[in-house]
């Protein structure tokens, strides 16, 4: 009864039922539905960086999804060791600019800030320990806020060259970035890049 409150302060009551459905359910088909039965092994084949994004807002409904993508990451523990700041304020964008090394693609229609949270992580372990977890819960998460981007039919970069101080400022907090992930329609739909032969990738161990 409690998780089913949590939930439904978390998500708007038309998409809640959708992203942690309850029971099978019967309605009519939608444009999330077609979003939230998309192939995910086809959206990992197809996504790619993208630095030219359209002037066109996206919809809530879209940005609902996303967030609940990174909230569906995997953590240590379950405790969820990071935070998102969605930067919503044109001037906060451009100062983000600023603190990416000047990256103009930071001034995206959709702009997240992923940090580290290691006071979330209550396990018995060394801060070491504890930071090393929130690093990879916020990277997780920001990569299914990603993919789930691009099943949506936008496109995103991953900025990972910051100046932490900077950012801090930005968002007002002490808490550490991590990432930056802007999202938007992209200019041009990209085609996936050739990657590394697995014979390359993959080193078996026996």
């Amino acid at each position: 009864m409690e998780d089913n409150k949590i939930l439904e302060s978390m998500f708007p009551s038309d998409i809640l039922p959708k992203v942690y459905p309850k029971e099978p359910i019967v309605h009519e088909k939608s444009e999330i539905d077609d979003v939230l039965n998309s192939n995910i092994f086809n959206v990992m084949l197809n996504r790619r960086s993208q630095r030219k994004f359209e002037e066109k807002e996206i919809e809530s409904w879209k940005i609902d999804i996303i967030f609940a993508a990174a909230d569906t990451a995997p953590t240590a523990g379950g405790f969820q060791g990071f935070e998102i700041y969605h930067i919503t304020n044109n001037e906060k964008k451009q100062n983000l600019i600023k603190a990416a090394n000047n990256q103009p693609y930071v001034n995206a229609p959709l702009v997240l800030v992923f940090c580290i949270n290691p006071a979330r992580i209550k396990l018995n372990f060394d801060n070491s320990i504890l930071h090393k977890f929130s690093i990879q819960d916020a990277t997780l998460a920001a990569g299914y806020a990603q993919l789930a981007a691009h099943a949506l039919g936008l496109s995103s970069i991953w900025i990972g060259m910051i100046n932490e101080e900077m950012v801090k400022s930005v968002i007002n907090s002490d808490l550490q970035p991590s990432s930056i992930l802007c999202i938007g329609y992209p200019k041009k739909m990209l085609l996936p890049k050739p990657k590394r032969n697995l014979t390359d990738l993959i080193h078996t161990v026996q």
